[in-house]
């Protein structure tokens, strides 16, 4: 590892700590994620994760803590790079026997490798047809937006065009002062709901942007100095229609380069899991659809989330199987008790599914094509 990577700048607290001194911590904080140790690191909490809770400002932090993946100093960049983006997470703790030496974060380890990101342009890792919202959307469909789509920043349109961006980061810097600040109201202690506010409260603009043919050192520059987690793409330098967003982490996913023809399966939370299932689940996947070889599958993600709810000890856990083929995608969605039920449960689901794809399209293509025999001219 390249120890420009780690760094000592990195907030810590208690596992009992209040979710709400949590919630002013990040407004302030010095990376984008609260490390959360007792004696050892047990997670972490980032703005996304205030987002997706629902506990007070009384309740303990260690409540919606994530759990965030250990390096050591012998852990490469491109090893680093999976851990982030399959955790997702900002933030891996570096420990060695036993002992937090620093943490590696997303923009440490991409100040390491931005001279290198030159021979890409956006064009090669931005993500299409993104999600939008309108400069007069309420505050609090803004908030079931990032959660349902799993992201941390929105562009804001109006009218069609591109007016500002809405991230986590905008929201919880929001809450926090609005939350904090005296009332303005007749009555004491008066405030006005903040999820029906216009999302232009909360937006950043102008939106920053960058075309498909940047090179993507340059947007991982723009990234850094700003301190933005991705850039709006679009089609012209001027009045350009968007087209996309660029983030860090898509960034980071073009890191990922699979050291064999094995399938490139991207999974979020496989800490769920034991180690020999993780490292089956490529192999399981491919086997479904080795069964309709017609797809030309690109990618894999699997996505694991914990719920609240147990089952003779086992918690209920729901998964996700995408896959992304060269036309469009293919899911499987089931839940289990335990991560590997849930897995195998949605791997069934995205056999069947997969099995009914091929089948439609065996029954649109033309009837008794009968094949015709060569003939000497």
């Amino acid at each position: 590892m390249d120890q420009s990577m780690v760094t000592q700048e990195y907030d810590t607290v208690e596992p009992e700590t209040r979710v709400g001194r949590v919630r002013s911590q990040l407004e302030s904080a010095t990376t984008d994620a609260v490390l959360v140790a007792d004696e050892t690191v047990v997670g972490a909490v980032h703005p996304r994760d205030l987002l997706r809770s629902r506990l007070s400002d009384d309740a303990a932090v260690e409540s919606l803590l994530r759990r965030v993946p250990e390096v050591d100093t012998e852990t490469d960049v491109r090893e680093v790079a999976r851990l982030l983006v399959e955790n997702e997470t900002t933030v891996a703790p570096v420990v060695e026997g036993g002992t937090l030496r620093g943490v590696v974060t997303r923009d440490s380890l991409l100040r390491t490798v931005e001279e290198n990101l030159s021979v890409i342009d956006v064009e090669d890792v931005y993500t299409t047809d993104p999600v939008t919202v309108d400069r007069k959307t309420a505050m609090g469909e803004l908030v079931n937006d990032l959660r349902e789509n799993d992201v941390t920043r929105l562009p804001v349109l109006d009218d069609g065009d591109l007016v500002g961006v809405a991230t986590t980061d905008d929201l919880v810097e929001f809450v926090t002062r609005s939350t904090t600040a005296p009332s303005a109201g007749d009555r004491g202690g008066e405030k006005p709901d903040l999820l029906e506010l216009p999302v232009e409260n909360v937006m950043s603009r102008p939106a920053e942007t960058v075309t498909p043919q940047t090179p993507v050192q340059s947007a991982v520059e723009r990234m850094l100095e700003t301190g933005y987690d991705g850039l709006a793409v679009v089609d012209d330098d001027t009045h350009g229609d968007l087209v996309g967003v660029v983030s860090k982490t898509d960034v980071l996913r073009a890191l990922v380069v699979a050291e064999s023809n094995r399938l490139d399966v991207q999974m979020t939370n496989p800490g769920y899991l034991r180690t020999e299932e993780r490292e089956s689940v490529a192999e399981r996947i491919e086997a479904v659809t080795a069964k309709a070889q017609e797809l030309d599958v690109i990618e894999a993600q699997v996505d694991l989330q914990k719920h609240d709810e147990e089952l003779r000890g086992q918690s209920l856990f729901r998964c996700q199987i995408r896959l992304f083929t060269d036309e469009e995608q293919v899911a499987g969605t089931a839940e289990g008790y335990g991560a590997a039920d849930a897995l195998s449960t949605a791997l069934e689901t995205l056999e069947r599914n997969v099995l009914d794809l091929k089948n439609q399209r065996m029954a649109e293509e033309p009837h008794g094509r009968v094949p015709q025999e060569h003939r000497e001219p």
